[in-house]
């Protein structure tokens, strides 16, 4: 691959996930302190799992048959940057009120625009790539980078504010910054390598079945993939606790620059990355994921006994600890999930096993696990500002030890993903 496609593609993954990463962490935070409820702050981040659902129907029915994958990508985070600069300007009414109607439908529209285009990167990048396997984790890592950059930009703009303005996180720059990093990520896409359609209409093959990865149902007469994405589904309930609420929790525990210290999670998960391999050496994808599971019991445990203030003895590192456990969370039970789908699926089933995973988990437990998350957050209101948060992470804590103890039980299968 030519240097000056490896930089291209690089600042593509890069701009993509910077696009995203620099608001939707201290989102929850921001609306929390402009009025909205737990249950609608849980609503708006359902609309990214909207998203992922609807997002396979597009990118395989019409982007990948009629237009060149990296011109609707350029079109599509050209949208999706208007959509959120307009919601930016409407997270409250003009009488200074939550616009939760209004925003919620802009934000959605936003997603709708945004998520097909994680897919098109994927789809541009290994057009490109020779040998795939060495040359697309690289690329796909400078996403990674560019949502850790991103959440730095706290560091410096609150430098630079002083203390007695509005901190960064909990103000509606990180929407308007996120938009401005759209428009530029759409305008890049333009001057990226030309990735034609791979069928202009001629070949109808690919039923909507297909697309949806429907005809994967079949793997579910395996009871243990039936355990195994039973689990899958379940571990977004407690999961939602974190993603939707995780920066409001450490907002009003006292944390500043909250969205840097969490770009901590990142870059562990890039580590955990590269020692995954070592791991599968040993353990079987049982092993792995209980791994995974018993990470998040760990990590919603440090957030019920921590404060994050470094007067009160060490309890702010334990804080940092469940912070920083986002790399086993993550990579011991998606990861290993995702190579456990693709081991189990006959080869031509594959793209729609791993389809089928992602509308479950990542679309339809999103949805209703962001949505369950918040109505708890709201159970924990204090009166007069705040939430209850050492009482509402016990809630994640203990869904996730039952379903450990479910998996544990249930999944039976001894395969080792290093036999690969």
């Amino acid at each position: 691959m030519e240097m000056s496609v490896r930089i291209r593609l690089g600042a593509m993954m890069f701009l993509t996930y910077a696009f995203q990463g620099i608001w939707v962490i201290p989102l929850g935070a921001y609306l929390l302190k402009s009025g909205y409820t737990g249950t609608q702050v849980g609503s708006v981040y359902g609309t990214i799992a909207i998203g992922c659902i609807i997002s396979p129907i597009f990118v395989g029915r019409v982007a990948d048959r009629f237009f060149n994958a990296e011109k609707i990508l350029g079109v599509l985070n050209i949208l999706s940057a208007v959509f959120l600069f307009i919601a930016a300007k409407m997270v409250l009414t003009s009488a200074g009120e939550p616009n939760f109607q209004v925003f919620y439908g802009l934000i959605l529209a936003h997603s709708l625009c945004y998520m097909p285009t994680w897919a098109l990167t994927n789809t541009v990048t290994l057009n490109q790539c020779t040998n795939p396997a060495n040359q697309f984790p690289p690329l796909r890592g400078m996403g990674t980078l560019g949502w850790i950059v991103v959440s730095m930009t706290c560091l410096l703009v609150n430098t630079v504010q002083g203390d007695s303005a509005v901190r960064f996180e909990l103000s509606v720059l990180p929407l308007q910054i996120g938009a401005a990093i759209g428009l530029i990520a759409g305008i890049q896409a333009f001057f990226l390598p030309k990735t034609p359609p791979k069928d202009r209409g001629g070949d109808q093959s690919g039923s909507i079945s297909d697309i949806l990865g429907l005809k994967a149902l079949n793997l579910f007469k395996d009871r243990n993939f039936l355990v195994f994405t039973i689990t899958s589904f379940l571990i977004m309930f407690p999961g939602m606790f974190y993603w939707t609420f995780g920066n409001a929790y450490l907002q009003e525990s006292g944390m500043t620059n909250s969205p840097a210290w969490q770009s901590t999670g990142q870059m562990t998960e890039i580590i955990f990355i590269f020692l995954m391999p070592f791991f599968f050496k040993y353990f079987g994808v049982k092993k792995m994921m209980l791994l995974g599971i018993s990470a998040w019991i760990v990590r919603f445990g440090c957030f019920s006994l921590g404060i994050w203030d470094f007067g009160n003895g060490m309890m702010w590192m334990v804080v940092l600890m469940g912070i920083m456990l986002h790399g086993p969370c993550f990579d011991f039970f998606f990861v290993t999930g995702q190579l456990y789908t693709n081991k189990k699926a006959p080869k031509e089933m594959q793209a729609q096993a791993q389809s089928l995973i992602s509308q479950i988990t990542f679309g339809i437990g999103w949805l209703v696990g962001a949505t369950a998350a918040g109505k708890f957050v709201d159970i924990y209101l204090i009166e007069g500002g705040g939430h209850d948060w050492s009482k509402i992470w016990l809630y994640p804590m203990v869904m996730v030890a039952a379903i450990g103890v479910f998996f544990m039980i249930a999944f039976k299968d001894k395969v080792m993903i290093s036999q690969d």
